[in-house]
Formats: C-alpha cells, structure tokens, sequence
C-alpha cells in the first residue's frame, strides 16, 4: 500500500469553474450598476430617479448573469457530454485502436514508447473511459462544467457586488453622488481584484489594476453619455 506523500503542493485549478464566474458576476454587478447610476446621475435626475435606476440594474443584471451562465455552461455541458459519449462507443467498438491511441498520447508527453505502453494498458484496465476522457479530451470531474453552480455563483456575487454602488448613491449627500459612486466603486473594484487573484492563488496587484483600470473606464464613458444626453452643453 503506497503511503501518502509529504510534500503537497496547493493547487487552485478546481476552483476555476465557479471562480471564474463569481469573479465575473461581482465584476459585472459593481461595474455596471455603478456605470448606470453614474450615467443617470450626470443626467441631473432626481435621487429617487437614481435610485429605481440602480435597484431596476441590479435586479435585471443578477437574473441576466445567472441565465446567461446557466445557458453557456449547459452548451458547454451537452459538448462534453457527448464527447464523452462517443468515446465510449469507441472503446467498445475498436478497444484496441483506442488503447494505441492512449498510449501514443502519453508518448507524446514523454514517456519511452515501452512506458507509455504500459502506462495505458495498466490505465485502461482500471477506468478505460476516464483515462481517455482525462488523457485525450482535457476533462476531469475537478474542471468539468457545472451550469447551476456557475449561475447561482455568478447571479449572487452580481447582486451582492451591485449593491455596492446602490448604497453609495443612497448614502451620499445631494450634489456630491457622482464622485462618491466613483471613489467607493474603484476602492471595491480594486479590493474584488485582490480576492479574486487571493482565491486562485495568483498575484493581486495585477488583477486589481486590470478590474479597476476598465471599471474606471466603463463609468468614463456612461457619464459621457449621460452628459450629452442629459445637459445642454
């Protein structure tokens, strides 16, 4: 019985998946509701204008981030699906094909053609089918989609993340509503960079200049729009 190694090393890649759209949906909540109340507010509406603006942005995004990901990752889904289907009509109608073929592959990664032999042999005999799907598809239970998941992360991140700027403009006094979204949406744009870049294990200062840098530019251009549809110049 082997024993369990010392050395483990952390990895992050099985939280790629719903880290992926967590990361998106919170971006998309703080950058689009904060863009949309920006470019309202440069309007000159009222505050109560502002805030059905804000409320109506985070309710319909939420819904539309999680159907959005519910719908793209189940196309991603019915692909590997029936990928995985059709290898496993190929091993039972060519096992031996399919076996050279595994073993070609891993030969292809280095292994001596007598390793590589051996290797798909040993790992055909123990799941033939999940050794092809890892080995010749890229696919694992870790990285596999999974839609629910990617919509409920996606809807709730957008909601809690859009809620950011909706506050903001509630809280802050009359006149000053632009420059406060402003400044609380790049300081939580650039802290949502840090933990997305914290939870997958890669550097933060990058990550949080990416998100802030858009962000900061999505606004730029919704309160032009909002200028020059709003105020006679």
């Amino acid at each position: 019985m082997s024993q369990p190694s010392a050395h483990e090393e952390v990895h992050f890649i099985n939280r790629s998946g719903w880290l992926r759209a967590a990361v998106l949906g919170a971006n998309d909540g703080i950058v689009s509701v904060a863009s949309l109340i920006v470019g309202v507010a440069s309007a000159e509406p009222s505050g109560r204008a502002i805030l059905i603006a804000g409320v109506a942005g985070l309710a319909a995004g939420a819904m539309s981030m999680a159907a959005g990901e519910y719908v793209s990752v189940s196309s991603q889904s019915d692909i590997e699906r029936a990928d995985i289907g059709r290898e496993r009509e190929a091993l039972k109608a060519m096992p031996e094909e399919e076996l050279a073929e595994l073993a070609a592959i891993l030969e292809g990664r280095g292994m001596s053609p007598a390793t590589a032999a051996t290797a798909a042999r040993e790992m055909s005999e123990k799941d033939a089918l999940r050794a092809h799907v890892r080995e010749e598809l890229g696919l694992s239970e870790e990285n596999g989609a999974r839609p629910l998941q990617a919509a409920m992360a996606s809807g709730a991140t957008f909601s809690v993340a859009a809620a950011v700027p909706v506050l903001a403009s509630v809280l802050a006094p009359a006149g000053v509503v632009i420059p406060v979204v402003v400044g609380v949406t790049l300081v939580a744009l650039a802290g949502l960079g840090a933990l997305g870049a914290q939870a997958g294990g890669a550097p933060k200062l990058r990550a949080s200049l990416r998100v802030v840098v858009w962000g900061a530019a999505a606004m730029a251009v919704t309160s032009a729009v909002g200028l020059v549809f709003g105020v006679a110049v």
